[in-house]
């Protein structure tokens, strides 16, 4: 599995200082001798508090043990570190669910506390070298205890004879998740703040981790997190029940040091590299690489969006919707091996992952970053909500949703989808072709008409026909621009004034 790593900042991620226990994240600072207990009482109400005395007090930066030899990690290296199974939480229990810690070192340099709660009483982890086995690429891992970057919970997700990964916290406030089937690719955000804004981008971390132990036949498993950054706290609740799609329910309580005025609810991250309509800058043997080809968006009164997704030569901001959505997702439609021809990174296995509000979001928008990139390993493509309200300060802030982790949305196939799109120059050359295909949902037939648009320029050449390749239908256009160098393009196909396809949009650009 190759890092990836986000774009918008190359922030420093997690790990904890070594020590003998892990400390209370708001008691920073303190000697060994001066931390708290180890083991206190634990229900929801010990994160919320904590997180309300945190945003009470100034921001403090937590800083890693600079003495620490694993900072100095290559990438090679720091993978040579593993965790020895033998210590798996609850390894020796019957509980479906099996927790592995995940060691410091090279860019993970925050601190973390995780602690395991069982009949209601927290017990702070405590790190022994003998918890991790080095490779022959490190030499030596040291005699003191190790600090965390985070952990990663294991079920027999796949067979019941293996005890597959299939949820990761690691780094800032990032974790990912897979379904049945599926392979590691897109990640989740606990917040973002202020992404691609002139002010520079804020990543909120979570600083302690609280792990519920299940009961011997429980179907899923309870993580609690404790958020700060320098403009907000939060306390988080994630509710997880892991299978043919992976759900995480999260509630979410902010406490704001000041207006939150350009904050992500829900945030998406992914990569797109290039597929066959966004390839003209990049050298490579295979067909596509990505691990999310497009935004989808079911409205708030019911419109099926699709957005596919662009590797852009500048960077891009989109919305979209006006009131909170019914969801939306960064979603990975092509599923064929063929799609890619990669036989290493199987880029079809890739989960979408989907978003859907509990409760009344209000106003706000789907916000959309493209991120310009050469390079596979980086994550350029950042989905979120953004309320319209300012999130004022002194005061809690609470919002619920649903993720779910799987090959695709559980959206009702209503109406045609756009499962591919090509561009390439007109006959003549003065104009650009766009080709959309629709599924076989969209039956062909003299009375299905083509609504399409654009912002900028004129559309011509408008046509619609079925294609036996696919046993949906084709539309195709041409767009002059005249002189514009952006134009919002729209598509979507009718029968009797009543929409039978999912509405495509497109931003082309004058690269």
């Amino acid at each position: 599995m190759k890092i990836k790593l986000s774009l918008i900042a190359l922030v420093p991620l997690l790990i904890t200082i070594a020590l003998p226990a892990f400390s209370n994240p708001s008691d920073q600072g303190h000697t060994a001798d001066t931390l708290p207990p180890s083991e206190q009482k634990f229900h929801h109400k010990v994160v919320l508090d904590q997180a309300r005395r945190l945003a009470d007090a100034p921001f403090e930066q937590r800083q890693p043990p600079v003495s620490s030899s694993l900072r100095q990690l290559t990438y090679d290296e720091y993978r040579d570190i593993r965790f020895n199974s033998d210590w798996g939480v609850w390894r020796h229990e019957q509980v479906r669910f099996r927790i592995d810690l995940l060691a410091a070192g090279f860019i993970y340099e925050q601190p973390v506390a995780v602690s395991i709660v069982e009949s209601g009483i927290a017990r702070d982890m405590q790190v022994k070298p003998e918890m991790f086995t080095a490779g022959p690429r490190v030499e030596n891992l040291p005699s003191t205890p190790l600090g965390l970057s985070g952990f990663r919970v294991r079920t027999r997700l796949n067979s019941p004879a293996v005890w597959d990964e299939f949820l990761v916290f690691q780094g800032a406030s990032y974790f990912r998740a897979v379904s049945r089937g599926t392979l590691f690719g897109l990640s989740a955000r606990g917040l973002t703040i202020r992404t691609a804004h002139p002010a520079g981008e804020e990543f909120p971390a979570f600083i302690h981790f609280w792990i519920e132990r299940p009961s011997a036949n429980a179907a899923g498993i309870v993580i609690h997190a404790l958020l700060d950054s320098p403009s907000t706290t939060g306390a988080y609740r994630f509710s997880i029940i892991p299978g043919a799609n992976t759900v995480i329910d999260v509630d979410l309580t902010l406490f704001p040091r000041v207006p939150l005025d350009h904050v992500g609810i829900a945030p998406l991250t992914s990569m797109f590299l290039f597929n066959a309509s966004n390839r003209s800058r990049i050298d490579d043997f295979r067909d596509a690489v990505h691990d999310s080809d497009g935004l989808q968006v079911v409205s708030d009164h019911g419109e099926q969006i699709w957005r596919p997704l662009a590797n852009p030569t500048q960077l891009q901001i989109s919305t979209f919707t006006a009131k909170a959505p019914q969801a939306f997702g960064l979603v990975q439609r092509a599923r064929e091996p063929t799609d890619y021809h990669d036989l290493e990174a199987n880029y079809h296995q890739r989960p979408s992952a989907w978003v859907e509000p509990t409760g009344n979001w209000g106003a706000g928008a789907v916000n959309l970053v493209e991120i310009p990139t050469d390079n596979e390993t980086n994550d350029n493509i950042v989905a979120f909500w953004k309320p319209d309200e300012v999130i004022s300060s002194g005061k809690p802030w609470r919002i619920a949703y649903r993720l779910r982790w799987g090959p695709v949305p559980p959206v009702s196939p209503t109406v045609g989808r756009a499962i591919a799109m090509r561009s390439g120059p007109s006959l003549d050359g003065k104009r650009r072709l766009f080709v959309v295909e629709f599924d076989h949902t969209t039956s062909f037939s003299e009375d299905l008409k083509m609504e399409a648009t654009t912002s900028a320029g004129e559309l011509s050449n408008q046509v619609l026909q079925y294609n036996p390749l696919t046993r949906g239908v084709r539309a195709s256009f041409e767009l002059d621009p005249k002189n514009n160098t952006v134009a919002e393009l729209f598509l979507r196909l009718t029968r009797d004034a009543k929409a039978v396809t999912e509405t495509w949009l497109y931003r082309w650009t004058a690269d």
